[in-house]
C-alpha cells in the first residue's frame, strides 16, 4: 500500500457526508481547496480530539474545504457530527468498505478502518502536501495550515 505521490491527481470519488448529501471530490476542481482528512474511527478518542482541533479553528476551515473521511456508516457520523458540533463535512467510506481510503493508500484491512491520513489537494486537482500518522498520533492542525498558506501564496 502506498500514497498517491505529491504532484498526482487526486483520486476521484463520491460518497455522501453525515446528512446523506452526495459529496465528490472533483466538484470542488477550480472552485476550492480540499483537505482530506481521514481518521480510524468516530468517537475515539484521538480522532475526537483531532476534529475537534479543527472545529476549533474557524479561520483554518475557512481556508478551503475540510473533507474528514471514516469507515463509519453515516448514521453513526450524523451522531458523531451533532455530539461533538462539527460544522465540516464527515465523509463515509464505509460501503464499498474502505474504497476510498484504499484509493489514497491508507485503509488497513486487518482493523477495518482508514489510518491518520492527510492530504491537501489545490483546485487543480493535484496533491500538493501529504502526511501519514501511525493511529495513535494526533495530527497537528498547524502543518495544515502551512500547507495551505503556501498554495495561497504560489497563486499570489
Amino acid at each position: 500500500m502506498s500514497l498517491p505521490a505529491v504532484g498526482s491527481r487526486a483520486p476521484d470519488f463520491e460518497t455522501q457526508n453525515q446528512y446523506g448529501e452526495p459529496v465528490r471530490l472533483s466538484d470542488y476542481t477550480g472552485r476550492r481547496d480540499v483537505v482530506l482528512v481521514f481518521y480510524p474511527y468516530a468517537f475515539s478518542q484521538v480522532c475526537t480530539s483531532e476534529l475537534a482541533a479543527l472545529r476549533d479553528r474557524p479561520s483554518l476551515l475557512a481556508a478551503a474545504e475540510f473533507l474528514a473521511i471514516s469507515c463509519d456508516p453515516m448514521f453513526t457520523l450524523r451522531a458523531y457530527a451533532d455530539a461533538q458540533n462539527l460544522n465540516f463535512s464527515l465523509l463515509t467510506d464505509f460501503w464499498p468498505h474502505g474504497e476510498i481510503a484504499s484509493a489514497y493508500g491508507v485503509f488497513d484491512p486487518t482493523r477495518g478502518c482508514a489510518l491518520r491520513g492527510t492530504f491537501v489537494i489545490d483546485r487543480t486537482g493535484q496533491i500538493r502536501w501529504s502526511v501519514l500518522n501511525p493511529i495513535p498520533a494526533a495530527r497537528n492542525p498547524d502543518d495544515y495550515a502551512e500547507a495551505l498558506a503556501s498554495l495561497t501564496s504560489e497563486r499570489g
